[in-house]
């Protein structure tokens, strides 16, 4: 299985959107703030996430959500989520 994700920071309340093959492994990797970009804007909290069959759908998704109408696509289905914690 390959994972979409969607974090948000706790500091700047931003989204950080990825794709992996291991979500938990790819999830410790964040709040141990390895990443190079997410260490400078964590600590993250798993939002959103999608299971995918094929890595090329994954990656295809994850372009998608990274996109304008993506990001409405995240905002409009976590509207109520959203709302309640920010």
């Amino acid at each position: 299985m390959f994972y979409v994700y969607v974090l948000r920071s706790d500091k700047t309340e931003k989204f950080y959107t990825g794709y992996t093959s291991d979500l938990q492994k790819r999830l410790a990797q964040h709040h141990k703030m390895t990443s190079p970009y997410t260490k400078l804007h964590g600590p993250y909290e798993l939002i959103y996430y999608e299971a995918c069959m094929d890595a090329n759908d994954a990656l295809s998704r994850e372009k998608f959500l990274k996109s304008g109408l993506g990001k409405r696509y995240i905002k409009s289905r976590l509207k109520r989520f959203l709302a309640l914690t920010g």
